[in-house]
């Protein structure tokens, strides 16, 4: 899909890869529409945006309510005449141990990390068929394909966008309509701090955002279905790597994995 001229709709526009890949996007030649809880860093981002797309536009929206991220969706089909890509971004995390999660937890990750993306592709799926283009954009993460030492509602959230993202793209083949799969690595995002979360337990050097932001930028116009982000890890190498080694040999890999869980089980007892 070609940015330039295009209408681009993005969740979790007010921080993070969001907040940095909108401007971007309106840089090249895109009017976006910013979609994100907080409005004081919505200006913010509209401002910039405008800098370069003076029709841009925010939407204030919570998207756990599912009935908003639907609503936003239509809104902004009215308001540009159409979208033509979607960016599913928006996400939050849940750093915590089995064992602690509640289904409150479980249940708010998976609606506004996957049912949210779903709905809202749900609501606009009917205009791109009816014009036989349309582009969604699933960020997911490398816990969309491995499994990560106390992020199950995060990974089990991500899993199920890649599985849906998957599924999408083989159902509409051939409609004209583009699906795209982001894996971002370790972004420097402040999703590594927020609260009601334990420490992650990754320690490594951290992708700045803006080179999350312009992969995701060159992944819109490349062809392909899935695309890593970054391809290789700060410190050296590549995240494909790692699935394929998961998937060659899963009990391996949940060995290793669980190590690190009985280790931080031993930290605690």
């Amino acid at each position: 899909m070609r940015i330039s001229e295009s209408n681009i709709l993005i969740t979790g526009a007010s921080s993070g890869i969001g907040a940095e890949l909108a401007p971007l996007l309106a840089s090249l030649g895109a009017t976006v529409g910013i979609v994100a809880r907080r409005q004081d860093r919505l200006e913010a981002v509209l401002d910039k945006c405008r800098t370069y797309a003076p029709k841009s536009k925010l939407w204030v929206a919570d998207l756990s309510d599912l009935e908003q991220a639907e609503k936003v969706a239509l809104d902004a089909q009215d308001y540009f005449g159409g979208v033509d890509c979607l960016i599913n971004n928006a996400a939050i995390p849940k750093v915590t141990s089995i064992d602690r999660l509640t289904t409150s937890d479980l249940e708010s990750a998976m609606r506004v990390n996957f049912l949210s993306p779903a709905r809202m592709t749900l609501a606009l799926l009917p205009h791109w068929l009816k014009r036989g283009a349309g582009c969604v954009v699933n960020v997911s993460s490398l816990g969309g394909r491995i499994g990560i030492v106390h992020e199950a509602a995060y990974c089990s959230s991500k899993f199920a966008l890649c599985g849906w993202s998957e599924s999408m793209a083989i159902d509409l083949a051939g409609t004209g309509i583009e699906v795209k799969l982001i894996l971002p690595g370790p972004i420097e995002t402040e999703i590594w701090d927020l609260p009601d979360n334990e420490t992650a337990l990754y320690s490594g050097p951290l992708v700045p955002v803006s080179e999350c932001a312009s992969s995701i930028a060159s992944a819109i116009e490349e062809e392909g279905f899935e695309f890593y982000c970054p391809p290789e890890f700060p410190g050296g190498g590549k995240q494909h790597d790692i699935v394929v080694g998961k998937t060659s040999n899963i009990d391996q890999f949940i060995a290793a994995v669980g190590s690190m869980a009985i280790s931080e089980r031993e930290k605690k007892s």
